[in-house]
């Protein structure tokens, strides 16, 4: 038995698969360009499409993509993400994308408030 994530963080799927974000999450951080990112699912039609907020890592894009403007590294941090994809099933694809370079809201033991994160977007 595999304990992946916590119960409150499950996204769950209108065909009933459930995703455990931290799992994703995992295979997203060890990308170089991304200092820290989180999994949800945002709110389509009658279903979630299953999505990531990336916090860039702004001291890489300085030392390795500093000719790069940002729709570059956007479309780089992008192709680094459908290769993590290739990790996972299918129905773990991440589908759509936000980039920031704002800091997440964390709790004392560094983890992202997700519900914080989601108002902040408006998708609660």
């Amino acid at each position: 038995m595999y304990i992946t994530g916590r119960k409150k963080n499950l996204i769950v799927l209108k065909n009933g698969k459930k995703i455990f974000p931290e799992e994703i999450e995992e295979n997203i951080n060890k990308i170089d360009l991304v200092e820290d990112c989180f999994v949800f699912g945002l709110p389509k039609e009658d279903d979630l499409v299953l999505s990531v907020k990336i916090k860039y890592d702004e001291e890489v894009i300085k030392k390795k993509y500093a000719g790069l403007n940002m729709e570059e590294i956007k479309k780089a941090i992008w192709e680094k993400v459908k290769e993590t994809n290739k990790l996972v099933p299918k129905y773990k694809y991440i589908k759509n994308m936000i980039l920031t370079n704002m800091e997440f809201a964390k709790t004392t033991t560094n983890k992202t408030k997700r519900y914080e994160e989601m108002q902040k977007m408006h998708l609660n």
